[in-house]
């Protein structure tokens, strides 16, 4: 299948998935040797890469902003962010556009983001009550445990579960503003 097709596809998935409420719903990606998952409510939608604005004075792991329908939307590499390596940009590299909520107690964010990360997998049901704690680790981290809501069993893998809301606010956004 190739990766237009793939997109609709998953496309479809996510917007299936985000009508059922009482399930916990997962978009899956790969980044690396590894398997991610994020909350399907956060995904707004999943498309190919395109060439980027680069903005001055920004952290490597900001590629730039692109502009969505009216929105300017900074792009997010995750395999930078988290340290796993250099990605290679082309036809089926895959941003995952996601929604952010939070921030501080004065402030009602709704920032739209996205995340450049190898492919994307499949929308999974995963269990809360059964995720398993991230180990702590004080030196040589690949994902910071602070921005991991746990792990979870996807198939035959173990998938680490990223709290979008805290990597993004946390990990991103303040990084930028103190930079």
């Amino acid at each position: 299948m190739d990766a237009p097709t793939q997109n609709r596809s998953l496309n479809k998935a996510v917007e299936d998935q985000k009508g059922k409420q009482h399930q916990a719903q997962f978009l899956t990606f790969v980044l690396g040797a590894e398997t991610y998952c994020i909350d399907i409510l956060r995904v707004q939608e999943i498309r190919g890469w395109e060439k980027t604005t680069q903005l001055p004075e920004t952290p490597e792991y900001v590629k730039g902003v692109i502009n969505i329908r009216g929105t300017i939307v900074p792009i997010v590499d995750l395999r930078e962010r988290f340290h796993i390596g250099q990605a290679t940009y082309n036809d089926s590299t895959v941003v995952i556009i996601t929604k952010m909520e939070g921030g501080d107690a004065q402030e009602n964010l709704q920032k739209t983001v996205g995340l450049v990360v190898d492919g994307v997998s499949d929308v999974e049901d995963i269990d809360l009550d059964g995720l398993q704690a991230a180990p702590s680790f004080r030196s040589g981290d690949r994902v910071s445990d602070e921005f991991i809501q746990g792990l979870a069993s996807v198939g035959d893998k173990m998938a680490i579960v990223l709290n979008v809301d805290h990597l993004l606010h946390k990990g991103v956004f303040q990084k930028l503003a103190a930079a």
